[in-house]
């Protein structure tokens, strides 16, 4: 494990099926000892985590890293909110990428990669 400080990383698109990557992601995030935030609409918990519905009501935690689970049609609709919520960076997970939803945060000031979080944790370049 990476000495590197540890994150608050909000996962979007969470899952509680432990077959999803999503939910692969949000286990392994808090192995490494990330605090995790996990966003979805209408999902109540994943184990002993309660799940944000609203994006923005994560604001006051300052997110380090927003890595995403939503294919680009679905994310469209949180663009604003992203932006608004300022994190550092963003993670596109594979099937999530969309050069102009990057390119909006980007002018925004947000970082993005094009990456996996299960292979960037696992290689210490989380």
């Amino acid at each position: 494990m990476s000495a590197k400080p540890k994150e608050k990383v909000a996962i979007l698109g969470a899952s509680d099926n432990p077959e999803r990557y999503a939910y692969k992601a949000y286990k392994m995030l808090q192995e490494y000892g990330h605090s995790t935030f996990p966003v979805h609409p209408s999902l109540e918990k994943v184990e002993n985590t309660q799940v944000t519905h609203q994006i923005l009501e994560l604001k006051k935690e300052n997110i380090d890293t927003l890595t995403l689970y939503v294919n680009p049609r679905i994310l469209e609709s949180y663009v604003e909110q992203i932006i608004e919520l300022k994190p550092r960076r963003v993670i596109f997970n594979p099937g999530t990428e969309s050069f102009a939803i990057e390119q909006k945060f980007e002018n925004a000031g947000i970082k993005t990669i094009e990456g996996c979080t299960l292979v960037m944790l696992r290689t210490n370049q989380f």
